[in-house]
């Protein structure tokens, strides 16, 4: 080889080593799209200005999303998360900026959904002076999170995003925050990232013990009322084929949580809906009488098992769970499965189960029957009628996002969700002014589906001024405010418990919601009438651009039935 030949594969290897050194701020660039990321949602500030400088330079591939505020940047980030199944990223400025997020990631993290939010911080040499738009971000957001970083060396940059979505994405999803100061995003390092990573202290279990499968079985054939209930760990687990799978073979009759929607058999005589405080009486008598409940992905939260005492007090329980925390936490179980929904469904899905169980299904079929969800026409429009409505004429594939309130909750009891990341909804936390970011959020990553927002009157005013980016983004979103001029679900609770001492639920002075959205030149519809309401539904469900629908419903409708907290499954209310 010739001295020439050599000197030009220096030349080549050290312009190589050149291209690699890089700025902190190019860094996390380079790093997001190592990981596949197409979308930010991000809102910039001094402590971020680098790292949007470097975006505009090099973000090639990366779509920005820019909120009107943090919090709605954030649930947007969760809704395109719980959508689409890849982690959201969110990139904030120091100080407000971050403490703005902090409801978003509380919600994310109670509902177990991956987000990977990156904060700036101010330079390392002021962390702790109270400089300007500081704030102890890993202190605020520790009990929130799965985990979170603060930078203090250039070098550890690029692995410290690469931790951050390997923990967000594994075992039991959830949010990583990254607290980037101000200099580790002006210095500059050798950028290597890394392709896979192993942590010493962080080993998700996958697969369940094969002796607790095959006891599974075993209860199974033993049984002469199996029940299975479906958690949100089977949308998060991507487990919703396999849990089909599971009931078309077995026949076994199913019910939900909240979180759990989505979960559809074949056969729709298994299908027993919607659980807990203010399940169907179905679903709930369902429970009550089954000898063996298959909790799936279920975290047993206090509004599906009120009285711990009493639930499921004829059954073994057996509980499939990817978080070992979570089994046993809430309620006792027979049988502990530790493993992801998805990987125990294959293995059973694999096992002959002999079962003989068509008395039981015949026992709920005909107690289905005898006591559906009803709701009493008026002179006034029951939200009601409106959901069934758009589930008429919506197609089936369409995503659901609600807000929180009584709204959510006749979503959960009135319209049937059939596929998988489906329905998003604040669950754990019950974050009033999640549903309209949430859905913008899934409208970013899924243009190809219909997108339906619910949301009360005051849930929709947390964080109306999302609207913005709908026009800006042009974004195909269909949104219903189903306006009681009350914090209804509060207001219920004031009827039944209070005497009807309405103190702090009137919303009088509500907006004109029509004219707040043709503000951002989105068109909009006022329905008070009740012999116009399938026609609006159908004119939403086919308009080919965003809509919103303002619907003067009944002031003093209720979700009915009711289980009152704490209360047995068996104590239910079905007329106030």
């Amino acid at each position: 080889m010739s001295i020439d030949t050599v000197y030009l594969i220096y030349i080549i290897l050290i312009s190589g080593m050149e291209e690699e050194i890089m700025n902190g701020a190019r860094i996390i660039v380079e790093s997001l799209k190592k990981e596949g990321v197409d979308t930010v949602f991000c809102y910039t500030g001094g402590a971020v200005i680098k790292i949007f400088d470097e975006l505009y330079k090099h973000g090639d591939g990366l779509k920005l999303i820019q909120p009107r505020h943090e919090q709605g940047g954030t649930h947007a980030a969760d809704g395109y998360a719980r959508s689409t199944g890849n982690p959201g990223v969110v990139i904030v400025t120091s100080g407000p900026g971050a403490t703005n997020t902090i409801t978003g990631i509380a919600t994310a993290y109670m509902d177990s959904s991956p987000l990977v939010v990156l904060t700036g911080q101010v330079s390392s040499s002021l962390i702790g002076t109270d400089a300007f738009q500081e704030s102890d971000v890993t202190g605020i957001t520790m009990p929130i999170t799965k985990a979170n970083f603060l930078v203090k060396d250039v070098e550890d940059l690029a692995i410290t995003i690469k931790k951050a979505f390997y923990i967000a994405t594994t075992g039991r999803p959830g949010p990583v925050v990254i607290d980037i100061p101000g200099d580790i995003q002006k210095q500059e390092a050798e950028f290597n990232y890394p392709e896979t990573i192993s942590l010493q202290s962080y080993k998700p279990k996958d697969s369940g013990h094969p002796k607790q499968i095959n006891s599974t079985v075993t209860l199974l054939e033993e049984s002469k009322k199996p029940l299975v209930l479906s958690g949100g760990g089977v949308n998060l687990g991507n487990a919703m084929a396999e849990m089909n799978e599971f009931l078309d073979k077995t026949g076994i009759p199913v019910v939900h949580t909240l979180m759990g929607k989505g979960v559809n058999p074949s056969n729709d005589d298994q299908f027993f809906g919607f659980i807990g405080m203010h399940g169907t009486l179905y679903g709930n008598y369902a429970i009550r009488n089954s000898d063996l409940i298959i909790a799936v992905g279920v975290r047993f939260s206090d509004r599906i098992i009120g009285d711990a005492k009493t639930y499921g007090k004829n059954a073994k329980i057996i509980h499939i769970d990817i978080d070992p925390a979570e089994v046993g936490k809430n309620i006792s179980v027979d049988l502990p499965i530790v493993g992801s929904a998805k990987s125990v469904l294959k293995e059973l899905n694999s096992r002959e189960i002999r079962l003989s169980i068509s008395d039981w299904r015949s026992e709920l079929v005909k107690y289905k029957e005898e006591y559906p969800l009803v709701y009493t026409p008026g002179k006034r429009i029951k939200p009601q009628n409106i959901i069934e409505l758009a589930r008429r004429y919506f197609p089936e594939d369409t995503i659901v996002a609600t807000d929180v309130g009584q709204n959510q909750i006749w979503v959960a009891q009135h319209f049937r969700i059939r596929h998988p990341r489906s329905f998003l909804s604040s669950g754990g936390l019950g974050t009033m002014g999640y549903g309209l970011p949430a859905a913008l959020g899934a409208a970013v990553g899924n243009p190809d589906k219909q997108i339906l927002m619910f949301a009360g009157d005051g849930g929709f005013q947390m964080n109306m001024q999302e609207l913005g980016i709908v026009r800006k983004y042009n974004l195909k979103v269909k949104m219903i405010i189903l306006d009681n001029n009350y914090l209804g679900m509060v207001r219920q609770w004031q009827e039944l418990l209070f005497d009807r001492r309405y103190s702090g639920t009137d919303m009088e002075f509500n907006p004109d919601f029509v004219k707040l959205a043709e503000v951002f030149n989105i068109r909009a519809v006022f329905l008070e009438d009740p012999e116009k309401v399938e026609a609006v539904i159908r004119d939403l469900a086919e308009s080919e651009d965003s809509m919103l629908v303002h619907a003067a419903v009944d002031p003093e409708e209720n979700v009915l039935p009711m289980v009152p907290a704490g209360k047995s499954l068996s104590e239910v209310i079905t007329k106030l």
